[in-house]
């Protein structure tokens, strides 16, 4: 198939999704055409069946904002005619969704059809759909899409509670990929972070207010009053100068490393103890899973999907969003005991592993089959 993906090139977890599947797809023979305004941040490698198609949005004095979604649209139908698309799919029902479905019409009147398949990914209908301003748009996509995915049961849910949708939404997870993701011997990194045997927590995310990452400040201070212990960040976003205050009113500075935005986040995985993901909202859950693929237990609130992810009691624990007591609380339990530890590191790699990319990968080439023998 000759497949065209839109996402966002950033390092959110929609943005991760949609390239690591083209790169996939790519891989089994497809030939994949990204669509966006830069380069995807995971598209690193080259292959002869991935190409990169940027959006230049023309700036017009007219317009205090440049019109991406007309931008978008337009290079659609250019790449979708240039390189004879088989199939858009496109990830966020606003704009991608909705400037997809804008190709979709206007080639539609030169005779070509092009099937499209939405995926939403969480924010999209927990945060920015629910703007009376997006609101009809955006379920005008869902309905209009050829198909659409989401990347949660609980995601699923939502989109019914809070748009008019007529409309069958198929549950595809977020995936991992285990040639990647896996715990690999780095005791020797391990010995450098914590060099008097420290149990090394991990959290990763863009630090946005709804990660509320100083709730894993709060949890990690009340973890280091009774266990030696490292903290490490990955990412950066607008909330780090605010969480980096935080840990100093903590006085957990000694102890807090901000390692910033890192490509191999599966190396500093492997050296982990725990994983804390206190989000007030996800609609899946990607970083806890990229830990458990590396045999790290995580400690998370039970915001949106993450339960169907986590499972309380047996690859870690769930509290309510805010009780960083409760988290704290089991952190501890968890840490202070090797076997049950040990434990949980085996059942964590064994819930990962229900979401294998070899698995996921077949239920998308499924939907596009389908789709592309029904238009």
């Amino acid at each position: 198939m000759r497949i065209g993906i839109v996402c966002y090139p950033t390092f959110g977890g929609s943005g991760v999704l949609a390239t690591e599947l083209g790169k996939s797809l790519a891989v089994k023979g497809h030939e994949v055409h990204f669509i966006s305004y830069n380069q995807p941040a995971r598209l690193d490698f080259f292959s002869e069946n991935v190409f990169y198609h940027e959006v230049n949005i023309a700036k017009y004095p007219l317009f205090e904002y440049a019109p991406y979604e007309t931008a978008l649209a337009g290079k659609m139908v250019d790449i979708v005619q240039s390189a004879h698309l088989d199939i858009l799919h496109v990830h966020y029902a606003i704009p991608h969704a909705s400037a997809a479905l804008v190709a979709k019409q206007i080639l539609a009147q030169q005779g070509i059809t092009i099937p499209v398949v939405t995926t939403l990914h969480g924010t999209d209908i927990t945060l920015v759909g629910r703007e009376m301003t997006y609101e009809h748009v955006v379920s005008w996509s869902i309905n209009q899409s050829d198909a659409v995915t989401a990347v949660s049961e609980d995601l699923r849910k939502q989109t019914y509670e809070h748009f008019k949708i007529n409309r069958d939404i198929d549950v595809i997870p977020n995936f991992i990929d285990f040639g990647r993701f896996n715990k690999k011997p780095r005791e020797h990194f391990k010995q450098m972070i914590a060099p008097n045997g420290e149990k090394i927590i991990i959290h990763t995310s863009n630090f946005r207010k709804v990660k509320r990452i100083e709730d894993v400040i709060a949890v990690f201070a009340q973890i280091i009053k009774e266990i030696p212990a490292k903290l490490l960040l990955i990412g950066d976003g607008p909330e780090r100068s605010h969480i980096e205050k935080v840990s100093r009113e903590f006085n957990t500075c000694d102890w807090v490393t901000f390692l910033g935005k890192q490509e191999a986040i599966e190396e500093i995985l492997s050296i982990g103890d725990l994983f804390i993901l206190p989000s007030e909202s996800e609609s899946f859950g990607l970083a806890a899973l990229e830990a458990m693929a590396c045999e790290v237990p995580v400690i998370s609130s039970n915001a949106g999907g993450i339960p169907e992810v986590n499972i309380h009691g047996v690859t870690g624990y769930l509290s309510n969003v805010g009780d960083v007591n409760d988290m704290a609380q089991n952190a501890i339990t968890l840490l202070k005991d090797p076997q049950l530890l040990a434990k949980f590191r085996k059942n964590a790699l064994q819930q990962a592993h229900k979401f294998d990319l070899a698995e996921i990968l077949l239920q998308y080439e499924a939907i596009y089959n389908r789709v592309i023998t029904t238009n």
